[in-house]
């Protein structure tokens, strides 16, 4: 990666960042915690990664990406506001009733939202359905689904990775947010899911381990995912909950806890010296 792509990148995920703050802030509730920890992961799907089109959000021949842990919604409709798909200034409707931007992502409102989301453990399962598709009509967009650690203890979760090594989903993409922390605490202690990887390809999958907040080793991983056929892939993102905010990281408590003013300050502080 260039010196120019990574500083695009990273002055991207400061500003997608500075977005979920402001969103969340605005609505007074959300998830910022988990937002936080896959903003980097998200800034270079749609920033470097993914065929998409704001301008046409429903071609055809583009790449989908479900957001299995739709909670973290606004990391996804911050992406997609600085990619163009609607104004960044409705990111501050965020969950008011008038809005289309409510707390889980609506694939029938929302521009470049390909699937809705918010019950844990049925994005991977759609996202399967969506890859096997694409096989079936012999097209080659790929199927990136975004999973929560926390998210994984689902047995659906597991029923759709066995789905896809069996049709051999190698157009899947599963991507792992491992930051470690769930709402009720460290995944280990709520009802431990680890190890991930060796699960994983036990199941069928090529798996991957990356820093999630790295753009090279990031553009590394997704470069690794593509090259290999016959069978899906899984990157396991190792992240921080909170990422970018320093009272946020490595905090539960912000799991679903909006700022009050006072940190709202210090947080946008922080991220616009980021830009």
């Amino acid at each position: 990666m260039d010196k120019a792509k990574k500083q695009l990148l990273l002055k991207t995920a400061a500003q997608v960042r500075l977005d979920i703050i402001d969103a969340v802030h605005a609505a007074k509730s959300g998830h910022p915690g988990g937002s936080l920890s896959i903003a980097d992961v998200m800034t270079y799907l749609y920033f470097a990664e993914m065929n998409v089109d704001p301008k046409d959000p429903r071609f055809t021949n583009r790449d989908r990406l479900v957001l299995s842990k739709g909670h973290t919604a606004p990391a996804l409709y911050a992406v997609l506001a600085e990619k163009g798909f609607f104004p960044r200034e409705d990111l501050l409707t965020l969950r008011k009733a008038s809005s289309i931007l409510q707390g889980h992502p609506d694939m029938k409102k929302i521009p470049g939202v390909d699937m809705t989301t918010g019950s844990l453990g049925l994005g991977i399962s759609a996202a399967c359905g969506m890859a096997l598709a694409a096989k079936i009509d012999g097209v080659d967009w790929r199927t990136y689904a975004i999973v929560g650690d926390g998210e994984s203890e689902e047995g659906q979760v597991w029923e759709a990775c066995m789905f896809a090594a069996h049709y051999k989903l190698d157009n899947l993409c599963l991507i792992l947010d491992l930051n470690g922390l769930q709402i009720d605490g460290p995944i280990t202690e709520v009802m431990n899911p680890t190890p991930h990887d060796k699960k994983l390809e036990a199941f069928g999958f090529n798996v991957i381990v990356a820093d999630g907040h790295d753009f090279v080793a990031i553009e590394k991983a997704f470069e690794k995912a593509k090259s290999v056929k016959g069978k899906p892939s899984a990157i396991i993102f190792k992240t921080v909950k909170g990422k970018g905010v320093s009272f946020m990281e490595n905090q539960v408590s912000w799991h679903g806890t909006a700022p009050n003013d006072e940190l709202y300050e210090q947080a946008v502080k922080e991220l616009q010296a980021r830009l």
